[in-house]
Order: structure tokens, then C-alpha cells, then sequence
């Protein structure tokens, strides 16, 4: 969970130099589980997970230290190495893994039980469904997707524009477009939760949650 806001980016402004600038000049690095994967994963048998846009390795953390075997992916550089640095401080480096990608152009080899993707959702040009779609197919069998979407604007969001979208679970699923008969939609929700901005203020705001799990048997 990075509470720490990003500046809007500017018109011609790169991706990759985008989050690492981010990143590189972040203040604290209060390293947080997203409370929706804490939810979901608490029950499970730990195995290997990736975990998407891991940004200050809150998810990764509190993974590997529950016994999960996590590959971390970040587009910044400096985000993967600090997410390195504090598996090896907390006693978990050989349960982290971390690689830099452009998910837009590369993802990591590998299969997995879990695939958590907090907020996976950026000011620039991205085919999510595509993304999003490479990681239900690098389920095992019975591995579960986990999606967690803003679903509102905070007041300390960078974009304020009343106009904006935020794709509902179910047109999330649309877009995943998987097969009914392989994959199956556990969790398709809207809750509202109390959040803490950058500043320490607090708001409600809303997560679009979508859960899929892939079938156990062979297709």
C-alpha cells in the first residue's frame, strides 16, 4: 500500500523514468499490507505468488513471511532493489525474488498458486486486460487472481477529475475475457473501507474487488 502520493505526470513524460523518480525520492518507506490481500491469502496454504506493481513491498512482505515464495515485479528499478533490501533485513531473502518490468512489454516467467495486483492501475498508456490476462494463465490449477481496483477518488488523489471511471468488477471480468469453463469469478464486489492519505487525513473510499480462480482440473 503506498501511501505516498504521485505527482501528475506531464504529456511526454516515460513510464519507467516516471515511477522511478517516484520511488528514488520517496521520503518513508512504511512498507504496509493491502488489507484485501491480508483477507484473501490469510486462509490459504502458502505456495508461490507474484506479486504485481509491488511498489514499496508492503504485500511482498507479509507474504514471504508467512512462508510464501513471492516474485516482486516492479517497473522501478529502485522500488525492486528496496523490496530486496527488506526481505534481507526481515530475514526472508531466500523467499523474495525481485524483477524489473515494463508489464507492458515483458512479464516474469514462472507459475503460481496466487497473482496479486493492488492498484494496478496507472496514469499511462497500458493494455491491463492484456496484463491481466498473462497472469490468469500463469495460474496453476486452482491458483487464484486477485484484482483490487480504486474504486473512487480520495481527496489526496493526483486526479481530480470528476469525469473519471473506474471499471466496475464486472467490467473488469469483461475485459479478462477468460473462458467460463477454465477460470471462475469467486468475488466480484464493491466494498467501502476508512483510508489515511499521505498527510495522515482519512476518507472513505471504495475498492472494486475481483477475485478469479482457475479450474483444478486439466483443460
Amino acid at each position: 500500500m503506498d501511501s505516498t502520493r504521485p505527482r501528475r505526470p506531464t504529456a511526454d513524460e516515460d513510464a519507467e523514468l516516471f515511477w522511478e523518480r517516484h520511488y528514488r525520492t520517496r521520503r518513508t518507506w512504511d512498507a504496509r499490507v493491502n488489507p484485501l490481500l491480508a483477507e484473501t491469502a490469510a486462509a490459504l496454504r502458502p505456495g508461490a505468488a507474484l506479486d504485481l506493481g509491488c511498489g514499496a513491498g508492503g504485500d511482498t512482505s507479509w507474504l514471504a513471511q508467512r512462508g510464501w515464495h513471492v516474485t516482486a515485479v516492479d517497473i522501478s528499478t529502485t522500488a525492486v532493489e528496496r523490496v530486496r533490501d527488506r526481505a534481507r533485513d526481515l530475514g526472508v531473502a531466500d523467499r523474495v525474488a525481485t524483477e524489473q518490468h515494463d508489464l507492458a512489454r515483458s512479464f516474469p516467467d514462472g507459475e503460481f498458486d496466487l497473482v496479486s495486483a493492488q492498484y494496478f492501475q496507472t496514469p499511462f498508456p497500458l493494455l491491463r486486460g492484456r496484463v491481466l490476462r498473462t497472469a490468469a494463465r500463469a495460474l496453476r490449477p486452482g491458483g487464484l487472481l486477485l484484482i483490487v481496483d480504486h474504486g473512487s477518488t480520495a481527496p489526496w488523489s493526483w486526479n481530480q477529475d470528476p469525469g473519471i471511471h473506474y471499471p466496475t468488477p464486472t467490467e473488469i471480468a469483461a475485459d479478462l475475457d477468460l473462458d467460463p469453463a477454465h477460470w471462475s469469478v469467486l468475488r466480484a464486489d464493491m466494498p467501502s473501507r476508512r483510508a489515511t492519505g499521505p498527510a495522515g487525513e482519512t476518507a472513505t473510499v471504495i475498492d472494486n474487488i475481483l477475485l478469479v480462480q482457475r479450474a483444478a482440473g486439466p483443460e
